[in-house]
C-alpha cells in the first residue's frame, strides 16, 4: 500500500502567525516546499534566484522565532527577499515579480507591513535596524531590530560605521551575518553548533556580564587583561574577534541550512538580555537547486528558465550589449596604452570590466561594494599619471558623490567615469534607475559629461575619455543591447564640447542627448509628414555645451526641444540657462525641455517606462505641436 502524500504545509501559511503555529518538526517540510515554490516562481518571471535559495531556512527560522512584524526585519539589498515575500502574505502575487504593477524585486515599505525598510543599495541594513531598535528603546515599545546582511555587503564601510554605534541599542539589535561567498568561517558542524548554543545561552551571557561588571571594579590594567583574555579565548574557539571589538557579542558560525542548529541559537538570541548580538550563519548560495549550485554565479540573477533543466531563455541574438562594447573597447585600447586601468565596485560582468580583466588582469581592480573607496582610489591613480576608468552604475555612483566632488573635481584629476545603466532600467525599478547622473555631474566645475547615442558613439567616447588628461570626464550609456549600428574599426577622438547634426531642417530643432536620439529621428519623420521641417542634433555633451551649434539652431528655428533620459536639472536646464544668459529667451523662440518626470518610476518593461515618462517619439511630436499651438487633432494621426 502506497504512503499517503504529505499535506502541503505552505498552503496553510498566509503570514508568519500561521508559521509560528507549526511544530518545529514540520519546518523541514515547509522549507522544502518554500524552496520549490520560489524556483517555480522565478522560472516564470526571472529575477534574483541564488541568494533567495540560500536563505530559505534562515527566512523560515527568523519568522518562526521572532515576532515579526513587531520585530522589525531588514534585509540588506533585498536580492534574497523572495522567500520572505512568500511567507508574508504575497505568495498569490509572487509570479508578478519585477513586472509592471506587480511585486518589487526588493523589499518595499508600501508593499507590506513586513517590509519595514525598503532595500536599495547594499550595506544599509544595520543602520536601519539600529534606528528601529533605538526608537523602540526610547519610546519603551517592544520589538527588536533585526538586520540580515551578506558577507559581500560587509565590504562597505557603512556597515562598520553602524556597528561602531550599535552598543547603544543593547539587546534590541540583532545582526545576522549571512556568509555565503567569502568563506570567512571555519567549517561548521555539530561542535560549532554546540558552542554557538552554549555561548548564546542566558546562563553563559549572564555569567559573562557579571564577570565583566566585577572586572571593571578591579584596576584598569587587570580589567583590560581579563577582557582581552576572555575575548581571544572565545575568538580562538568560535571566531568573531573583530565583531567583539565593535561592541557586538558574537555567536557562530552555524550552519544556516540546519534547522536543528539554527532554531535554538535564534531562540537564545531572542530571549537574551544582553547585546547587541551578531549571529554568524554560513549558507550556500543556490542551495537545493543543482543548476544554481553548479553555476559559477550561483544563478544570482536569471532570465526566465526551465525549472527541470535550469536552462535560461536566451535572447535571440541581436546587437551587443553596451557593457560589452565598453569592456572590449577599453581592453583593446589598453593594448597600446599601459596607463589605462579599470576599476569596478563588485560588478565586473555587469560593467564589462570582466572583458578588460581577462586581457589585462594586473590593471583591473574590483574594490567590492565600496564605491567611495573606488572613486578616491581612481583619483590616486590619476594623480600618479595613470588613466583610470571607474566603471560604476549610475545609481551606485550616487553613493560616492562626495568623493567625486572633493577628491576628483576640486583637484581636477583625470578620472574617467564609465557610467553604466544610465536612464531607466526596466525590471529593477526605481532603486537601480540611472536618473540623476547628468544633473549631479554637469553641475560640477572641471567636469566633461558625455552621453552615447548608440554603441558606435560609445566606442568613440571611450577612446575620447582615454585620451583626455585635462580633468575628470564621464560618459553614460544604458542597460541592455545597442540599436544595431556597425561598430567602428578605428575609434574617433571627439572634439570636446562639440555635437553633430544628423538631420537638417528649418522649423523645428530637436536637441537630443543619449539614446533618445533614435526616438527623436522617428519624431522628425512624423513631423515632416505634417509639413514641419525638422532638424535633429545629437549634442553628445551635456557639459561643456556646444553653444555655437545651439545658438545657430535657436536663431534659425521656431521651436527648439531638448530630449534626455535624465532628471530635471540636466541638459534642458543648461540649455535654458544659456538661452537666458544670451538673451535668446527674449526673441519669441519657443524652447521646451523633455526629461524624466519628477517621480520614482516603478519596475516595468523599459518601453512602457519611457511611455510613462513621455519620452518616446509621439510625445516629442505632442510637445512640438503644443509649442506651435497646433490643433491637437493631428496628434492621434502622428501616433498612427
Amino acid at each position: 500500500m502506497s504512503e499517503r502524500p504529505e499535506t502541503p504545509l505552505l498552503d496553510t501559511i498566509a503570514t508568519p502567525q500561521e508559521l509560528r503555529r507549526l511544530d518545529k518538526s514540520q519546518l523541514r517540510q515547509l522549507c522544502d516546499e518554500l524552496r520549490a515554490e520560489m524556483i517555480d516562481a522565478v522560472g516564470t518571471t526571472g529575477g534574483h534566484l541564488g541568494s533567495g535559495l540560500g536563505v530559505v531556512e534562515l527566512t523560515a527560522a527568523i519568522h518562526y522565532v521572532f515576532n515579526t512584524p513587531d520585530d522589525r526585519l531588514v534585509w540588506d539589498v533585498g536580492h534574497q527577499a523572495y522567500p520572505h515575500k512568500i511567507l508574508t502574505g504575497r505568495r498569490d502575487r509572487i509570479r508578478t515579480l519585477r513586472q509592471g504593477g506587480g511585486l518589487s524585486g526588493f523589499t518595499k515599505r508600501s508593499e507590506s507591513e513586513y517590509d519595514p525598510f525598503g532595500a536599495a543599495h547594499s550595506s544599509t541594513s544595520i543602520s536601519a535596524a539600529l534606528g528601529f531598535a533605538v526608537a523602540n528603546k526610547l519610546t519603551g515599545s517592544p520589538g527588536k531590530g533585526i538586520a540580515v546582511i551578506g558577507d559581500g555587503a560587509m565590504s562597505a564601510g557603512m556597515a562598520y560605521e553602524a556597528m561602531n554605534n550599535a552598543e547603544q541599542a543593547g539587546n534590541r539589535l540583532v545582526v545576522i551575518l549571512n556568509d555565503n561567498d567569502m568563506s570567512i568561517a571555519p567549517p561548521v558542524g555539530g561542535l560549532s553548533a554546540y558552542l554557538a548554543r552554549m555561548v548564546s545561552s542566558s546562563e553563559y551571557l549572564g555569567l559573562r556580564s557579571l564577570a565583566s561588571k566585577l572586572a571593571k571594579k578591579l584596576s584598569r590594567r587587570v580589567h583590560s587583561g581579563l577582557e582581552k583574555a576572555e575575548e581571544y579565548t572565545r575568538g580562538m574557539v568560535t571566531g568573531g574577534t573583530m565583531f567583539e571589538e565593535l561592541g557586538f557579542y558574537y555567536v557562530g558560525p552555524i550552519d544556516g541550512h540546519n534547522l536543528d542548529h539554527l532554531i535554538p541559537v535564534l531562540e537564545n538570541v531572542r530571549d537574551s538580555e544582553h547585546g547587541p548580538i551578531l549571529v554568524h550563519v554560513v549558507t550556500t548560495k543556490g542551495k537545493g537547486y543543482a543548476p544554481a549550485e553548479n553555476s559559477a554565479d550561483k544563478y544570482h540573477g536569471v532570465a526566465k528558465f526551465d525549472v527541470i533543466t535550469g536552462e535560461q531563455k536566451k535572447s535571440s541574438g541581436g546587437p551587443p550589449s553596451y557593457q560589452n562594447v565598453f569592456g572590449e573597447t577599453l581592453a583593446k585600447l589598453a593594448e597600446t596604452d599601459d596607463r589605462i586601468c579599470a576599476i569596478t565596485a563588485a560588478m565586473p560582468s555587469g560593467t564589462g570590466v570582466d572583458k578588460f580583466a581577462a586581457a589585462h588582469p594586473e590593471r583591473a581592480f574590483d574594490v567590492g561594494i565600496a564605491e567611495q573607496h573606488g572613486v578616491t582610489f581612481a583619483a590616486g591613480l590619476a594623480a600618479q599619471g595613470m588613466r583610470p576608468f571607474a566603471a560604476i552604475y549610475s545609481t551606485f555612483l550616487q553613493r560616492a558623490f562626495d568623493q567625486v566632488v572633493h577628491d576628483v573635481a576640486i583637484q581636477n584629476l583625470p578620472v574617467r567615469f564609465a557610467i553604466d545603466r544610465a536612464g531607466l532600467v526596466g525590471a529593477d525599478g526605481a532603486t537601480h534607475a540611472g536618473s540623476f547622473d547628468i544633473t549631479y555631474l554637469a553641475t560640477l566645475p572641471n567636469f566633461v559629461v558625455m552621453a552615447a547615442a548608440d554603441e558606435a558613439e560609445l566606442v568613440h567616447m571611450t577612446y575620447t575619455a582615454a585620451e583626455y588628461d585635462d580633468g575628470p570626464i564621464a560618459f553614460r550609456y544604458p542597460r541592455g543591447s545597442g540599436v544595431g549600428v556597425p561598430l567602428p574599426e578605428v575609434p574617433e577622438k571627439l572634439e570636446i564640447g562639440k555635437g553633430r547634426v544628423v538631420r537638417e531642417g528649418t522649423k523645428v530643432a530637436l536637441l537630443s542627448l543619449g539614446t533618445r536620439l533614435h526616438e527623436a529621428l522617428k519624431a522628425a519623420d512624423l513631423l515632416e509628414a505634417k509639413g514641419l521641417s525638422t532638424t535633429v542634433a545629437d549634442l553628445r555633451f551635456a557639459k561643456p555645451l556646444d553653444t555655437d551649434l545651439i545658438d545657430r539652431l535657436m536663431r534659425s528655428h521656431e521651436v527648439v526641444v531638448t530630449v534626455e533620459e535624465g532628471s530635471i536639472g540636466g541638459l534642458g536646464a543648461h540649455v535654458l540657462t544659456h538661452a537666458s544668459d544670451t538673451g535668446m529667451t527674449d526673441t519669441g523662440l519657443k524652447i521646451r525641455t523633455m526629461r524624466l518626470p519628477d517621480m520614482f518610476q516603478d519596475q516595468d518593461d523599459p518601453t512602457k517606462q519611457y511611455d510613462e515618462a513621455k519620452l518616446n517619439a509621439p510625445h516629442i511630436v505632442d510637445t512640438v505641436l503644443s509649442a506651435l499651438r497646433h490643433n491637437s487633432a493631428g496628434v492621434e494621426e502622428a501616433r498612427a
